[in-house]
């Protein structure tokens, strides 16, 4: 059966590819293009010369009329929220949204009218004549839900079937892989053999998208086995082209902001602050309350801002960087960027270029990066209009303090001829004047001409120590050529998993060329779940861990263990193509292969708890224990503990469970709450069991070891107790807090407060015992000098009555020896006196 499937294959690959070389007159969108399937994209013009395809008008047409709709998701920009609008959004998300009976957004745009009905009505006319055209915007149109077009996967795949078919467009080939791969929207049933097919049918034809797809897939063993090579060859393809388009840019490479990032994070985390491995141990936020690491980007723009008024260099230069850099949520401004800089450049320069005096070297400095930025906008032609002979004029001003980035736009302008006569030993000497203090983008141009003068080992030495420097840093470069090298076996020991990472890490960083997560990212945030859903689906297949996570993310019907009721906390129903925890499952396992710990964990719920496939417990013991090891997720130790508790896929033993407790507590301190809880309940039971005679294992005193040390050990163990003690003294106000900001609570810490509390109780508990016991003293003393005294009084009335008696001749006996001996007690100067004196006795 299985030879007979792959005859079919092999058949069809064959009929494919024979029609795929006849299509010279298709004007529908490349997968190169990231934005070509994804968001409201429409078809460039196209030049003239080319043949039209039947329909071509009625496609022209209803072009236009789309063009009336709304803007495109991709075209919008993002704005900062308002203190108004944030306020109200906070309120919104924490009163209780009132539940009406509606339909999903998916569904809600059953009628289609105006111009959007005209357009699909010419459309679907032309894709009756087997215009490609047609047929992929009304596939796009379908899948993706554009200008407010009613969203319908099964349509979708009915359309890129039939262009897939008619001429064997890549791109139709790759949304077929897709639906194949995911079965979303329950088009199609999820097939992975048929999704590698179909991936494979558009990579061979150059479709970078399905090229990542199929390398991942090769790589990860998804629908086929793990194999290296394959892989490899299809991640070299995509660096190769990603290199080719960062290097198609103004000199210095193309540049972007970077879109990936995880959703959970933004919340702390899969399972919450504290609780993810995201979010604790080494990666928790800093808990100091006067740091300002965790400020939002427009508070920290204020702040700046307010130092940059009152006169402070280094926050004006700071916020000119911000604005040229950029960031997810801060679209970059090259105009204030340059405002910013000129306003640092212009309190050292005057109009002359000479240094205004008493001026101190740090300030000098800052400037002179300032001048470097200047210098680099003007070479590439950013904000301001390209010239190479003010570029080298502020270039010549930052280098007055050895600034890296002016240097290395010298040696850029002296290696390529821009604006200068070409000088190699200029552009070598300038290279490696920046490379002294390890500026990566110097380091790899340096490694570049070290490979191109020649192939001695001394070069290729020198090649690699640059490029292994640049890594460091992940200079995307970097990582090329130390693909290339490892790939060829130049330089370096022919290693393939080495160079599929090389190549891996290259393909996903030029995330503008081949990925839509600018569209992905601004879709969530307008609210557009189920959009934002389908452009991650695109990057999660091309292997992205990230937006598999986010894909996982968005599907997870649990995320979280406490069910209010629908009546009081009434919620929108989850729209039909977001329920798929079948879907979420197999991209939390994807996520988890590549390293996400949280994803293992997450793994493991769905397991224990039978959430989108059989409820397996040995499965979800395997992933929990996976993520335990080397102490990385609480989570996963808590519970194994809980599954040693009650017997749950792990034999019950009380003495196991209370230690993975106490190992989840060490692991994170955060777990604090949980964990005391849950030994507070566990040694009850552990209690009763051993009253009981219980078969469990209860808990027992871990055996400890006395060693018996020695001298030298002694003296060790001291300093590094000493050492551990002020420890934490090294890192007191190692970041400074605003102006203005809390001071620190330093011994006002919930912990101090806590050991104060209970010291104070002590104290106060010894100092009653101490009132007691002396009161108590006191009254028994007090007693005996009364039974005394009685007694006394009894004997002398006895005396009076027998005169002349034994007892008068003993107590008159004894009164002559006191009279004797002066008393009772020694008389002041006597030998024995200061043995009776205040704290004498029993001294």
């Amino acid at each position: 059966m299985r030879r007979v499937l792959l005859y079919i294959s092999l058949l069809l690959q064959v009929v494919v590819f024979s029609h795929a070389n006849a299509p010279d007159n298709q004007r529908v969108l490349s997968g190169d293009a990231p934005n070509g399937a994804a968001g409201n994209s429409l078809p460039a013009e196209f030049p003239g010369g080319q043949h039209a395809q039947p329909g071509a008008d009625l496609v022209d047409t209803a072009l236009v009329e789309l063009r009336k709709l709304h803007q495109p998701l991709h075209h919008k920009i993002r704005k900062n929220p308002g203190l108004l609008r944030t306020v109200l959004h906070l309120v919104s998300k924490a009163l209780p949204a009132v539940q009406l009976t509606a339909p999903s957004p998916s569904s809600s745009h059953d009628a289609v009218s105006g111009p959007l009905l005209h357009a699909t009505k010419l459309l679907e006319e032309s894709a009756q004549k087997n215009n490609s055209d047609a047929l992929y915007i009304l596939g796009d149109m379908n899948f993706y839900g554009n200008f407010s077009h009613p969203r319908n996967l099964k349509t979708a795949f009915d359309y890129y079937q039939k262009l897939a078919l008619l001429n064997g467009n890549s791109s139709a080939m790759y949304m077929m892989g897709v639906m194949y791969s995911t079965g979303v929207g329950h088009a199609v049933e999820p097939d992975q053999a048929r999704a590698l097919l179909y991936y494979t049918f558009a990579a061979n034809q150059g479709h970078t998208r399905a090229e990542m797809a199929v390398a991942h897939r090769h790589y990860a063993g998804i629908g086929t086995t793990k194999n290296c090579e394959t892989a490899v060859k299809y991640y070299k393809r995509v660096a190769d082209k990603a290199i080719a388009w960062y290097r198609s840019g103004p000199p210095g490479g193309m540049s972007w902001i970077s879109e990936s990032h995880r959703i959970a994070d933004e919340l702390g985390g899969i399972y919450g602050a504290g609780a993810s491995v995201s979010s604790s141990g080494q990666n928790a936020p800093h808990k100091n309350p006067t740091s300002d690491t965790q400020a939002s980007i427009e508070d920290i723009l204020e702040y700046l801002d307010l130092m940059s008024q009152k006169g402070d260099v280094k926050a004006t230069f700071n916020l000119g960087r911000i604005y040229y850099d950029g960031q997810r949520n801060l679209p970059r401004d090259y105009g204030k960027a340059k405002d910013y800089f000129l306003k640092v450049a212009g309190k050292t320069w005057n109009k002359k270029g000479q240094v205004y005096e008493n001026k101190t070297p740090s300030f000098h400095t800052i400037s002179c990066r300032a001048a470097g930025y200047i210098g680099r906008m003007y070479l590439r032609g950013e904000g301001v209009e390209q010239n190479f002979r003010l570029a080298e004029f502020w270039f010549m001003r930052g280098n007055e303090q050895a600034d890296q980035q002016s240097r290395h736009g010298l040696g850029l302008m002296y290696l390529n001829g821009y604006g200068v006569e070409q000088n190699l030993d200029l552009a070598l000497k300038y290279f490696n004047a920046a490379a002294e203090t390890v500026y990566p983008p110097s380091h790899v141009q340096l490694a570049a001409m070290y490979l191109d003068q020649g192939q001695s080992d001394e070069d290729i030495y020198a090649a690699n120590h640059h490029l292994d420097l640049a890594a460091k840093y992940y200079n995307m470069e970097a990582y090329y050529y130390i693909g290339e090298m490892t790939y060829f076996g130049l330089g370096r020991e022919r290693q393939c998993e080495v160079a599929l990472n090389y190549y891996k890490a290259v393909a996903e960083k030029v995330e503008p060329f081949v990925s839509s997560w600018a569209e992905a990212n601004l879709a969530y945030e307008a609210g557009e779940t189920e959009l934002a859903f389908l452009e991650y689906l695109h990057a999660a297949e091309q292997g992205y861990e990230a937006a598999q996570n986010n894909v996982a993310y968005i599907l997870d019907p649990q995320k979280s263990y406490l069910t209010i009721p629908q009546w009081l906390y009434p919620k929108a129903q989850k729209p039909a193509l977001l329920q798929n925890p079948l879907l979420a499952l197999m991209y939390w396992t994807r996520s988890s292969r590549q390293g996400n710990i949280d994803a293992t964990v997450k793994m493991g719920d769905y397991y224990l708890g039978g959430i989108g496939t059989e409820a397996d417990v040995d499965k979800a013991v395997q992933c929990y224990t996976a993520a335990s090891e080397h102490y990385q997720s609480a989570q996963a130790l808590w519970n194994l503990g809980w599954m040693h508790e009650n017997g749950i896929g792990l034999t019950q033993d009380y003495h196991l469970a209370k230690r993975y407790y106490d190992t989840a507590l060490e692991t994170n301190d955060e777990a604090y709450l949980p964990v005391s809880l849950s030994l507070l309940k566990l040694r009850a039971r552990s209690a009763w069991n051993t009253f009981t005679n219980g078969r469990i294992n209860s808990i027992q005193d871990e055996p400890t070891e006395k060693k018996e040390w020695s001298l030298s050990e002694w003296i060790n163990n001291f300093l590094q107790d000493e050492m551990g003690y002020y420890g934490d003294d090294i890192y007191d106000g190692y970041e400074d807090a605003m102006p203005g900001a809390d001071s620190d609570l330093g011994a006002f810490e919930d912990g101090d407060i806590i050991e104060t509390v209970i010291i104070m109780g002590l104290a106060a508990a010894l100092v009653f015992l101490v009132l007691y016991r002396q009161q108590r003293q006191q009254v028994a003393r007090r007693q005996q000098e009364d039974e005394a005294q009685r007694q006394q009084q009894e004997q002398q009335g006895q005396g009076i009555r027998v005169a002349g008696g034994p007892f008068a001749n003993g107590q008159q006996q004894q009164q002559q020896q006191q009279a004797g001996n002066g008393g009772f007690f020694p008389q002041p100067g006597a030998p024995g006196f200061g043995q009776w004196g205040v704290g004498g006795v029993g001294h």
